[in-house]
């Protein structure tokens, strides 16, 4: 057997610790949770019994060096082993690691206590000498239980205890040292609890998904803004922040919080934090290479996303998800970036899509990019439409497509939110000008299933406009009131290659 007894500060054991040792205690419980399950908590000290997990480390030396790691958030922590927890805690309140069981001063061993003026009297000062006297005697005078702890002590007895175990939850509350009036400031009380956070999902073996940041106001001031506290959010704020993958990384959620924080006002100070994982979702372990690993350099693509979001809004960073639709209106959704993906392909796809989406609310602002731009294929057809103007009638009808999903097909860019109804002369479509049809026409019958108003009967055509260019036009082959006819009436611009 072999126990490590610590210690966060080095008060003495009949002080009633503070809250803020009764804190790192817990702290430091999960973190010791990661190498053995016998962890406890005995006479305001932290025990635990690493013997079985020794070789899963790499041994005794390597387990010590990865308990005690120098980035720990705790500070003057004191340890002291031995082969029984009560030597180990004796060992570590008498400032001695190497104290032989029986040197040991008798007010380390927490059932001598109570009797402490009693065993002075006797001249009695340490363990051996206490250990001794008659057996018998020694129950008769002071109880079973000092008999009882002795034999614990020197491994005659077994060292059973109430076991650790992390909670279920993860809920906690912070007070702080000084009340905080700005946003941003909350962000060195956070880390704290961050920190607390990345213990407690380790000793899980979890990531979190989602976290909630929660502040108590003092409703007895107001800052300058002369908010009534009482009836702000309830005597307090709260910020969510969500994660599209689990994650341990504590300093990408620090960042995040940092952007939400410098967008918040405070009505009045804060004294109190709170931090509450929402969700969480098991992490598996990664899995070394054989192989040299690549240099990575920079964020991962969905901390970058999650970043932007956190910075711009989540209705300002999108990605396309496709959709089992013919029709283009249909065919992709735009949702926000930071929700999780439902396909590989589809995370992939947003990286192109970012950047149309990028340029189109430049033209025509942020909110109608994100329903008129869609950048559902733009391939080598398109770009042979270029020169297309200069072909032949039996060069254009080659660019045709075949079908829906055809490698020859050839979409806009720019797709708008809805169709726009174009003038008709002599029985040809006008936009800025005659248009000349260039390939075509694209048959999409999609929607009947779903009843008339949703039903679309398009012919498509690649169209050149004297005034803007390529355009892409259909002709609509229903008749009034949702009736299919032979030949259709109606033009409609649908979309504009850029």
């Amino acid at each position: 057997m072999h126990w490590i007894a610590l210690r966060p500060t080095p008060d003495a054991p009949h002080v009633p610790p503070p809250p803020a040792l009764v804190d790192a205690l817990a702290a430091w419980a999960w973190h010791a949770l990661q190498f053995t399950p016998l962890v406890a908590q005995v006479d305001g000290v932290l025990v635990l019994e690493v013997s079985s997990s020794e070789r899963l480390f790499g041994g005794r030396h390597r387990l010590l060096q990865q308990l005690f790691k120098p980035n720990m958030p705790f500070a003057h922590t004191r340890c002291a082993q031995a082969a029984t927890s009560l030597i180990a805690i004796g060992r570590l309140l008498a400032t001695h690691p190497t104290l032989p069981p029986d040197a040991l001063p008798l007010h380390t061993l927490a059932c001598a206590r109570p009797h402490a003026a009693t065993l002075a009297r006797l001249g009695l000062r340490t363990w051996g000498q206490l250990r001794a006297l008659p057996r018998g005697g020694l129950v008769r005078r002071f109880g079973a239980e000092l008999l009882d702890a002795l034999d614990r002590a020197y491994g005659q007895a077994p060292e059973v205890y109430p076991w650790l175990t992390v909670p279920e939850v993860f809920d906690m509350p912070l007070e702080l040292v000084a009340s905080v009036e700005a946003a941003p400031a909350l962000l060195f009380g956070a880390r704290r609890l961050l920190a607390q956070l990345q213990l407690w999902l380790r000793a899980r073996q979890q990531g979190v998904l989602a976290l909630e940041l929660r502040w108590d106001l003092d409703a007895r001031r107001s800052n300058a803004l002369h908010v009534d506290a009482h009836h702000s959010a309830g005597h307090g704020g709260r910020l969510l922040l969500r994660t599209a993958q689990p994650t341990q990384d504590m300093a990408h959620l620090e960042r995040l919080l940092a952007e939400q924080l410098a967008r918040v006002t405070l009505p009045a100070p804060v004294l109190y934090l709170h931090l509450r994982a929402v969700q969480t979702q098991a992490m598996a372990g990664d899995s070394a290479s054989l192989l040299p690993d690549d240099v990575r350099q920079g964020d991962r693509l969905h901390q970058l996303l999650e970043r932007l979001s956190a910075r711009l809004g989540a209705q300002q960073v999108l990605r396309a998800s496709l959709q089992a639709s013919h029709q283009p209106e249909h065919m992709q959704h735009w949702h926000p970036a930071t929700a999780t993906a439902t396909a590989t392909a589809t995370a992939t796809a947003t990286a192109t899509d970012a950047g149309a989406g990028a340029g189109a609310g430049a033209g025509a602002g942020a909110g109608a990019a994100r329903k008129t731009i869609f950048a559902i294929q733009s391939g080598a057809a398109c770009a042979r439409l270029v020169c297309a103007n200069g072909l032949n009638d039996t060069q254009k009808v080659s660019l045709q497509r075949t079908g829906p999903g055809a490698p020859g097909a050839c979409y806009p860019t720019w797709l708008l939110a809805s169709p726009q109804r174009l003038g008709v002369l002599q029985g040809q479509p006008q936009y800025h000008g005659a248009l000349t049809l260039l390939a075509g026409p694209q048959r999409i019958e999609a929607g009947w299933l779903q009843g008339d108003t949703d039903c679309a009967l398009r012919d498509y055509f690649v169209a050149r406009s004297p005034g803007a260019g390529l355009v892409w036009v259909y002709r609509d082959r229903l008749r009034q009131h949702g009736v299919p006819g032979p030949q259709g009436r109606d033009w409609y611009l649908h979309g504009l290659f850029a």
